[in-house]
């Protein structure tokens, strides 16, 4: 099992480092995320063992299996829909979440993190549903300028606002590119209208189309099939 996921890991990365090259970017500015969800704590123990530094789950059950169980300098990223009234299982688990999109989810992490401490903080993305499918969750694009508006006049403390986050149109390698166009564009708007320095992440790209994420500026890819292989 170890040396197919160290095979598959090794590509990806290769992957990584020819897009970043072939687009004029510096690979240091791109962060890869081994998304583990249903995956088993030993693939993942056996991931983190290659000197892999961050980790994406989908729900808090799935993670509560693993994520006790990992070394202190992984980084665990919350990548899925969370309702509100789980808000209070991320702090002391997950240093970034990846979907925010509402104000009472916003409101409920600043809470939770202020009651487990006052010294961590929570990165936070705000998930924007650029190609406006029913399927998805997230903001749409024209909503994004308000809501950051909104959430920064709360002052919620223990949140870092860092970037966007979308999810391609899947089989639409052209409207996947545009879709991750659309989200940068949008990323450095907020980020100049808003005066917020380190609003600077794109959450985008996957298995099937990360290397056009970052073609297109994404500095944050959530891959799982590439590396785990196909979930049976």
């Amino acid at each position: 099992m170890s040396n197919s996921l160290a095979d598959n890991l090794s590509i990806v990365q290769q992957n990584i480092q020819q897009c970043a090259e072939k687009s004029g970017r510096d690979v240091n500015d791109i962060h890869l995320i081994a998304v583990s969800k249903t995956r088993s704590l030993d693939e993942v123990k056996a991931v983190a063992s290659l000197g892999q530094k961050h980790f994406g789950e989908n729900t808090i059950q799935d993670a509560m299996t693993k994520i006790p169980h990992l070394q202190q300098d992984v980084e665990w990223h919350f990548i899925g829909h969370l309702q509100s009234k789980k808000a209070g299982k991320l702090p002391g688990y997950f240093q970034w979440i990846h979907s925010v999109d509402s104000l009472k989810l916003a409101e409920k992490l600043s809470s939770a993190m202020m009651h487990h401490t006052k010294n961590s903080v929570l990165n936070c993305l705000i998930q924007v549903n650029v190609s406006g499918e029913a399927t998805k969750s997230g903001l749409m694009p024209d909503e994004v300028n308000p809501f950051l508006q909104q959430l920064l006049k709360l002052e919620l403390p223990c949140l870092q606002w860092r970037g966007l986050m979308t999810i391609g149109v899947k089989g639409d390698e052209q409207q996947t590119r545009n879709a991750f166009a659309e989200l940068r564009i949008l990323q450095e708007r907020c980020k100049a209208e808003f005066g917020l320095q380190n609003f600077d992440q794109l959450s985008m790209g996957m298995s099937g189309d990360y290397c056009l994420a970052i073609e297109e500026g994404a500095t944050l890819v959530r891959v799982g099939t590439s590396i785990f292989g196909q979930r049976t």
